[in-house]
């Protein structure tokens, strides 16, 4: 299955396996990846920074850059930028909704200070971003 993530990175890469606590789960999980992320205060958005994704009957949480190089698209995904997709895997882990596959792969964290979290409460108060939409076609509009 990890084939399906052949990444040419500068660091040690692996694709951050999960298993959902419980298989209504999924959902849950991919609205509260909308209230993570990186805030810019100046206009109270939110930058969702990671996803969860489905692929082949295996679930991943994966940082919006890991998606784009799976589309071919060139990035600069940064060992930050999979630090903070290790530690927002951990968070979900510690209210458990998640559990990691070997999760001593992902030990290597970025500090909660770099990771916005909202409260469900807080939501509309806030500008929620996603710099990458699964299943859309560029082009396509929300329904």
């Amino acid at each position: 299955m990890t084939d399906f993530f052949k990444l040419d990175l500068p660091f040690e890469y692996f694709p951050l396996e999960i298993k959902l606590s419980n298989p209504d789960d999924f959902l849950k999980v991919r609205e509260t990846l909308t209230r993570i992320g990186v805030a810019s205060r100046r206009d109270n958005t939110l930058f969702q920074s990671c996803h969860i994704l489905h692929k082949q009957g295996h679930y991943f949480i994966v940082h919006f850059k890991e998606l784009f190089a799976l589309d071919g698209k060139q990035v600069d995904l940064s060992r930050n930028d999979i630090q903070r997709r290790n530690s927002i895997a951990k968070l979900l882990a510690d209210w458990g909704l998640i559990s990691v596959i070997n999760p001593d792969k992902y030990t290597d964290q970025a500090p909660l200070s770099q990771i916005k979290i909202l409260n469900y409460d807080e939501k509309n108060q806030w500008n929620l971003q996603a710099k990458y939409n699964i299943g859309k076609k560029r082009g396509q509009k929300d329904q």
